[in-house]
């Protein structure tokens, strides 16, 4: 009987983010909140410290706890690799960079929140594989579904949850950014990298 089993580095930019946020998560640990503060999360503050603006990419690493890890990077290892294979790493990792950026800068602008976390990811994910298996531009009923589940849902929580350590307007930016990010690669995909 041989038991000889080699683990694969399947999904390079999916491992290598829940590896740097797993770091993160431990670091904010150990410094009691002190590394999400200067690292991990983003708010409205100074434009001449130029952490702020690191942290405009940043805040999608931290996490405020373990269950706040594990609940957003459960669905991005679910998703996540399939999204790679099918898009391409380089593709990926623009969409997370951007989906990261979008919504730190309407946060600054608009709702000014402590934001921190990959929730908006998980939900450009979630949104975005729906259109992994579209073929001849024709847009599948389940997409559509996923669209108004997600979407709705999170507007109805918005309006209703007292919950404000929740920035829900991310979890919406975060879906949109999917739809756009899958509309590129049905109708232009000349705009994307391929691997």
């Amino acid at each position: 009987m041989n038991f000889n089993i080699e683990f694969q580095y399947n999904s390079q930019v999916i491992i290598t983010y829940f590896l740097i946020s797993l770091t993160a998560c431990f670091l904010n640990y150990l410094s009691h909140g002190k590394s999400n503060k200067l690292l991990f999360t983003s708010y409205r503050s100074s434009p001449l410290n130029p952490l702020t603006y690191l942290r405009l990419f940043t805040h999608s690493i931290g996490h405020n706890n373990w269950d706040h890890f594990v609940s957003n990077f459960l669905i991005i290892l679910l998703i996540g690799p399939m999204i790679e294979e099918k898009f391409g790493s380089l593709n990926l990792l623009i969409m997370l960079i951007t989906t990261s950026l979008i919504v730190a800068l309407v946060n600054i602008l608009i709702h000014n929140y402590i934001i921190c976390g990959a929730s908006s990811n998980a939900f450009m994910l979630i949104v975005l594989s729906s259109f992994a298996n579209i073929t001849q531009k024709k847009i599948p009923i389940t997409l559509v579904l996923i669209c108004l589940f997600y979407i709705l849902t999170e507007i109805k929580k918005s309006i209703f949850d007292r919950n404000k350590k929740i920035y829900y307007s991310g979890h919406i930016l975060g879906a949109v950014c999917g739809i756009v990010f899958g509309l590129i690669t049905i109708y232009y995909p000349q705009y994307l990298f391929f691997n």
